[in-house]
């Protein structure tokens, strides 16, 4: 089955779903498909619990101080050009937010209550509760419902990209007119591979938290559209950042983790080591308030030291009733684990929640593949650098969608016609499955999955060595391998799907790692100490 639409948007996030929104009201007589693996609220942006940063009391706050705590944040590797846009043009994107409907907590006296997380020089972050991301989805989500040209599929799977490698073209790294003309989907209704083509496509696929064992990313974050932009020979950068959270929920065997957020050291947390102590003072002048990279080091160590699975983040000490107030979910999580947030310590644990790297874009959100877009975690803007400064996440998001409508906009009125790859569109092959069959033993991809993260998670972590990379690369090529004869003998699943694109990620991952030859923001290297100012972004 063939579907064309006039514009596609690949993930039901707050990237895809800002541009869904903006293209449609723009287009009214148009078609916007939308589609997304599983049900649409199930991004990662329903997870973000701390909030979204940009400056609003301009009396004590300034571009220019958001700028700076980005660009120290990014360890030297942000571009400078890109954070001054999405600083500056962030507020514009926050009031758009409120006008949808989007509720951020509000002071007795009718100011926006303004939260201040780690590297943030100032009070600056909007919040709605412990579950901002999920009342901007919820919010987005009903304005789309009532959108008649935006189609929402859910339980879509994107399996590949098509481009001139589909009509028998050679495509190489070299090859500088790379085209993508839609994707392949398997259809989890009908269980059928459809294509789907479209003159604009944007890919908001979220991140790939899933290829680390413990991460607090949900299950769909596996990196399926940066493995895909790899495979088509599209360009990726700095996939060695990976940002670990410090502090998720420690809960042995329970994935993905709960989060406690960032806010709550913002609002007066302590971290405490297995005796007791607080100890962050001995890592860094801002204690608790550090970047989150310092922070997760500082964790890890005192864990690495004391031999213990957890440190503590101590509320006891702040009021209860605010407590509740502005944490109302983490209070009940807690709760239903049998601790009382004011009367015992919380245990948590460092858990993969980031990639700063990504599918490498311009300042237009426009990737090295024409007709192709990317926004939100799947793509590497240049605003994070080395590091994400917290609460900047949803800013990019917003920011750069609104880019990538303004781009395509200028697009649909320069060429005129819509529609102009439309003979190309009748040559391109349906889907093959010919010679593949049911896969006889799932336990052949669960296995698969559980030794990649296990790989990642021991040796590609928080801290790493030249000795533990070459080993991970060594197991993840024999796991490639395996996995690629599976993919050419059996018929195409999910899981089989998301295991292939994690390996990929993972690949990615320890390459940047390999070829990062010092210690940068998240990218720790025992055996490279020192940062050395030769080294920029690295793009595979």
């Amino acid at each position: 089955m063939i579907m064309q639409t006039d514009f596609l948007v690949i993930g039901s996030g707050i990237a895809g779903l800002t541009y869904a929104l903006k293209i449609a009201n723009q287009y009214p007589d148009k078609k916007v498909l939308v589609i997304t693996k599983t049900d649409a609220e199930e991004t990662n942006t329903k997870y973000a619990q701390g909030g979204i940063a940009g400056v609003w009391d301009e009396e004590k706050d300034s571009f220019d101080k958001h700028i700076e705590d980005t660009l120290i944040a990014g360890d030297g590797l942000c571009n400078k050009d890109i954070v001054e846009i999405v600083v500056k043009e962030g507020p514009s994107r926050i009031r758009e937010l409120i006008d949808i409907g989007t509720n951020f907590d509000i002071k007795e006296n009718g100011e926006y209550a303004l939260g201040k997380e780690g590297g943030h020089s100032e009070n600056r972050i909007l919040h709605h509760k412990d579950i901002t991301g999920q009342e901007m989805e919820r919010a987005m989500l009903e304005r789309v419902a009532n959108t008649p040209n935006i189609i929402l599929n859910n339980h879509c799977y994107v399996v590949d990209i098509i481009t001139q490698h589909h009509l028998g073209f050679l495509v190489t790294k070299s090859t500088t007119d790379i085209t993508c003309y839609g994707v392949y989907v398997l259809d989890l209704h009908t269980n059928k591979i459809e294509k789907i083509l479209s003159e604009y496509i944007l890919f908001a696929t979220g991140g790939c938290g899933q290829v680390y064992r413990t991460t607090t990313n949900p299950r769909v974050a596996t990196g399926d559209g940066i493995a895909m932009v790899y495979r088509a020979k599209g360009r990726i950068e700095n996939m060695e950042f990976v940002q670990f959270h410090p502090t998720a929920l420690f809960e042995p065997g329970v994935s993905p983790s709960f989060l406690i957020t960032e806010a709550v050291r913002g609002d007066g947390g302590i971290l405490r080591n297995s005796k007791g102590e607080a100890f962050m003072e001995h890592y860094d002048s801002r204690k608790d308030l550090a970047p989150r990279d310092i922070v997760a080091r500082a964790i890890d160590n005192e864990m690495k030291k004391a031999g213990t699975s957890h440190v503590y983040l101590d509320c006891r000490h702040m009021g209860k009733e605010a407590f509740i107030h502005h944490f109302p979910n983490i209070y009940e999580k807690c709760k239903s684990i049998g601790i009382d947030v004011m009367k015992q310590m919380i245990p948590v644990a460092p858990a993969a929640h980031y990639s700063c790297g990504g599918i490498k874009t311009d300042e237009w959100g426009r990737t090295s593949i024409k007709n192709l877009y990317a926004c939100g975690e799947c793509s590497s803007t240049g605003l994070h650098g080395a590091n994400r400064l917290a609460s900047n996440s949803l800013l990019e998001a917003m920011v750069f969608a609104n880019r990538i409508f303004q781009d395509t906009v200028n697009r649909v009125s320069d060429v005129n016609n819509i529609n102009h790859n439309t003979a190309i569109f009748d040559t391109i092959p349906d889907w093959i499955a010919k010679g593949t069959g049911e896969p006889k033993e799932m336990i052949l991809i669960t296995q698969s999955l559980k030794e990649l993260q296990l790989i990642m998670s021991d040796y590609v972590g928080i801290v790493r060595s030249d000795v533990r990379l070459r080993r991970a690369m060594k197991r993840l090529d024999l796991l490639y391998e395996e996995t690629e004869a599976l993919y050419r003998s059996t018929k195409v699943s999910p899981q089989l799907c998301e295991l292939r694109n994690l390996i990929t990620v993972g690949y990615l991952i320890v390459k940047g790692a390999e070829f990062r030859k010092e210690t940068r923001g998240l990218h720790f290297n025992t055996d490279h100490p020192e940062k050395s100012e030769l080294m920029q972004n690295i793009i595979l």
